[in-house]
């Protein structure tokens, strides 16, 4: 599936201009969340054109305490920032992750282990999103550098027409997104980790910091 980002990207915009603009009920969002720093900078730029409730869906952060961790790192951001926006989330499962990435757990970073977690995380997003009535689903995902927008929002589109469900677009890496995700992560304290989240790209960090020493 072959996507045009360039205009892709500019009808995101004219979309959250327009939602913004308009006095009716907004649309419902599912997010999905893997990160409170992440989120940050992500819910600064649709929060005044969507209802969003977040969706913390990550079986691929390892371990459990990781994954708690940055769990409550959400909790508290969004009772500081958004004290009007839902944190909701699914029972921590490991297996599907491991069941997901099978014969690729080696294959390193932005490989096709990254696309079938972002599969996996997405899917069970968009999933949720429409058994609960919400009009769109989406992923802050994109605004990492270290992930492959492109196939986020493949899966995205794919999905969408799988499930019925509308898939919001996004690179929030564009723009300043990323930068602006750091600026409010100082300002609120949050944790910010220096790994994705499964075990495999915290071992892969772990080696290139040991091969510049």
């Amino acid at each position: 599936m072959e996507l045009n980002e360039k205009e892709l990207y500019n009808n995101f915009k004219k979309l959250i201009s327009s939602l913004k603009e308009n006095d009716e009920t907004k649309p419902k969002i599912l997010l999905h969340a893997c990160c409170a720093p992440c989120s940050s900078a992500c819910l600064e730029r649709i929060c005044d054109a969507f209802n969003i409730s977040i969706f913390y869906s990550n079986d691929n952060i390892q371990p459990e305490e990781e994954y708690n961790k940055r769990l409550e790192t959400i909790k508290e951001f969004m009772a500081k920032a958004h004290n009007d926006i839902d944190v909701l989330y699914d029972k921590y499962n490991a297996k599907d992750y491991d069941d997901a990435i099978l014969g690729h757990e080696h294959d390193g970073e932005r490989s096709y282990r990254c696309y079938l977690c972002y599969k996996l995380r997405l899917r069970k997003t968009a999933i949720y999103a429409k058994a609960h009535g919400y009009d769109y689903f989406s992923t802050t995902l994109s605004i990492s550098p270290y992930k492959v927008s492109k196939w986020i929002n493949q899966i995205g589109f794919e999905l969408e027409k799988e499930i019925g469900i509308k898939y919001l677009y996004s690179d929030f890496k564009k723009e300043n997104g990323y930068n602006r995700s750091i600026e409010l992560s100082n300002e609120y304290g949050l944790y910010r980790q220096d790994y994705c989240g499964c075990v495999y790209s915290k071992e892969e960090r772990e080696e290139k910091k040991c091969q510049k020493k």
